[in-house]
């Protein structure tokens, strides 16, 4: 012991970093590690995710649920109503909405905005007072878009005359819904509702679904996976850039479209509408997405990660293991760009099913495609590599069919494990757009956010329980 005093200092610090500050001061060399306890310090949580660690039930339920992930083969087959989509819309006032479960008296303003605009685009009511007062008699239903294999970007809003893509996975015949972008500016999922948003919607209705779905017969189904791993290699990442999915959907669509025998003018109008949006893959992305992590649901015991959806008050994840069971925290503020003459005050808190993009690997989770994006949401080129890099830690592998040409054609890390992301203080990153936390304003910026830690903490400690509700142990 007498020697080891005399040999220079060199320690690696864990912990506060205060310590290594007094040790370099001393003349030692100090190397510090980014650590802090699991399960925020929550000791149970950090028991019961010990249990799961390379528990045998979870290790094989895992390596099930991923491979379905990844044999999905999401397809777009039709477009059709959400009444005709989705039988409960044709018997009940019902309007879906984005992220987990909330209160007419606790959403926030884009979406309390939007399901009024959607009850006036329905009929049900003529003025925005009397849809009001229709929403606390209790005449309107509202549920989440994912309660029924559905989802939609920011408010989320399907009503039952709102025109669906349908998307179906070859591999299962499981289908997945969404609504149609309606493009940039004041817009109903915003929580704008103004004569010229319900003017836009019912055109939407009547021209663009119906054209869209003649095409679509003419054309034959669109496989959809390649389509989004081509548009990665022309540098999209699917979520808040789809200039190239867009480009190349028309690519396939414009042929259709004009041998469908068509009213010229209508074509005109629905093609000018399409390539005037540059978004408008978006919503087929999150449908496409929805139908892959739908294959991996509901395989007991399993830690993978099927949902993150957020509702501008809160953010819920759900779990393979766990069934439809929501796990909640509050949704965290998103760090990015303002346009000019908006700042973080008057922003609304994450919102929007489209974070189920990052849940398949996507978006976020496949920033290093797409270095342009940083321009939109804020950081460098090398932020968007190291998220991509970052999230291969806290996946359960990668997806093959989606490789990242700056990162050596790498697959994009896939298949999100609730125990990883506790274990090492990871969080699942988000790139997002920026709503006005009043209805109606619409978009006022783009960055990056994160999944709230106490989701996963809640969901590790119920997949535990259940674990060993099977297996008969106790905690």
């Amino acid at each position: 012991m007498s020697h080891l005093f005399t040999q220079p200092l060199k320690v690696i610090n864990c912990g506060l970093e205060s310590f290594a500050r007094n040790l370099a001061q001393a003349g030692g060399e100090v190397e510090t590690l980014s650590w802090q306890p699991p399960a925020m310090g929550d000791i149970q949580a950090g028991l019961d995710l010990a249990y799961l660690m390379q528990h045998p039930l979870v290790e094989q339920a895992n390596k099930n649920a991923f491979q379905r992930y990844l044999d999905a083969q999401p397809t777009l087959v039709d477009v059709m109503p959400a009444a005709e989509a989705i039988p409960e819309m044709a018997t009940r006032k019902l309007i879906l909405h984005a992220g987990p479960p909330i209160a007419w008296n606790r959403m926030c303003g884009p979406v309390q905005g939007a399901i009024v605009g959607a009850i006036l685009f329905e009929g049900w009511a003529a003025s925005h007072e009397e849809a009001e007062r229709l929403i606390m008699d209790g005449v309107i239903d509202m549920e989440p878009c994912h309660h029924y294999h559905a989802v939609g970007p920011m408010a989320g809003i399907i009503s039952p005359s709102t025109p669906l893509f349908v998307v179906e996975n070859r591999a299962s015949g499981r289908r997945a819904y969404t609504n149609m972008n309606e493009g940039l500016g004041k817009v109903l999922r915003f929580g704008a509702n103004s004569e010229e948003v319900i003017e836009r919607l019912r055109w939407m209705r009547n021209e663009l679904a119906p054209t869209l779905r003649v095409a679509l017969r003419f054309s034959g189904d669109v496989e959809l996976k390649p389509l989004m791993a081509q548009a990665l290699h022309m540098g999209d990442e699917i979520h808040n850039r789809n200039a190239a999915a867009t480009g190349l959907l028309m690519k396939r669509l414009v042929p259709a479209l004009l041998g469908s025998g068509q009213p010229l003018d209508e074509l005109r109008r629905v093609i000018a509408f399409i390539l005037g949006n540059d978004h408008f893959f978006l919503n087929l992305s999150m449908a496409a997405c929805k139908v892959m992590m739908d294959a991996a649901a509901h395989e007991p015991f399993s830690s993978l990660v099927t949902v993150m959806a957020r509702n501008g008050v809160e953010f819920g994840v759900r779990l393979s293991g766990t069934g439809n069971r929501w796990f909640t925290a509050k949704a965290n503020p998103v760090e990015g760009l303002f346009f000019p003459g908006y700042g973080v005050d008057d922003a609304a808190a994450d919102l929007g099913d489209s974070a189920i993009t990052e849940t398949a690997g996507v978006g976020g989770f496949a920033m290093a495609s797409s270095p342009a994006i940083v321009k939109f949401v804020g950081g460098t080129p090398d932020d968007a590599i190291a998220n991509s890099r970052r999230m291969q830690f806290i996946t359960l592998g990668g997806n093959g069919a989606f490789t990242l040409p700056s990162m050596n054609f790498a697959p994009t890390a896939a298949g999100i494990d609730a125990r990883k992301v506790i274990d090492r203080n990871i969080l699942p990153v988000i790139n997002t757009g920026i709503a006005h936390r009043q209805a109606g304003i619409g978009q006022i910026g783009a960055g990056i956010t994160t999944a709230p830690m106490p989701c996963f903490v809640e969901a590790i400690r119920a997949l535990a329980e259940e674990v060993r509700r099977h297996t008969g142990e106790t905690s």
